[in-house]
C-alpha cells in the first residue's frame, strides 16, 4: 500500500523529519501535536486546558488533510508534563469525543518546549 502524507498550514509545521499525518489504506496516524497557535507559533496559554483544546484543533486539521475526522479516531496517546493535571485534560477529552470513546493511554513526561503542558497523538481508521 502507498503511504500518503498529509500537510496543512492549519497546524504547526513539523520541526523534524516527520509528517503531520500519514495515511496507509484506511489507517491514519497523526504526529504528536501541542497547544501551539499556528498564527503566532506560540503556546495558546499557560494552562493545560487551553493547550489541550488547541492541541485537539491541531489534530483535527491534520486528520482532515488525509480525509479523516475526530469521529474516526480509535486510539489517543496523551503526554502530560504534570500528571496532576489529568482531571483537567480528561474534561476536555470528554468534550471532544463521543461514546464509545477511543482507547487512551496517558503518560507523565518532560515535554520539549518551555511551558508546554501537553502533547497528543492519535490513530484513526477511515471507513
Amino acid at each position: 500500500m502507498t503511504r500518503q502524507s498529509g500537510t496543512t498550514s492549519a497546524a504547526p509545521v513539523p520541526v523534524g523529519a516527520y509528517s503531520q499525518a500519514v495515511r496507509v489504506g484506511n489507517t491514519v496516524s497523526v504526529a504528536g501535536q501541542g497547544g501551539f497557535d499556528v498564527a503566532t507559533g506560540q503556546l495558546v496559554g499557560p494552562g493545560v486546558v487551553e493547550q489541550c483544546v488547541q492541541t485537539f484543533k491541531n489534530i483535527e486539521a491534520c486528520l482532515a488533510t488525509v480525509g479523516a475526522t475526530m469521529d474516526d479516531v480509535i486510539r489517543v496517546d496523551v503526554f502530560l508534563a504534570d500528571v496532576a493535571q489529568f482531571a483537567q485534560m480528561n474534561e476536555v477529552y470528554a468534550s471532544i469525543f463521543n461514546p464509545p470513546y477511543p482507547t487512551r493511554t496517558t503518560f507523565g513526561v518532560e515535554l520539549p518546549a518551555p511551558g508546554m503542558k501537553i502533547e497528543i497523538t492519535v490513530l484513526a481508521i477511515v471507513e
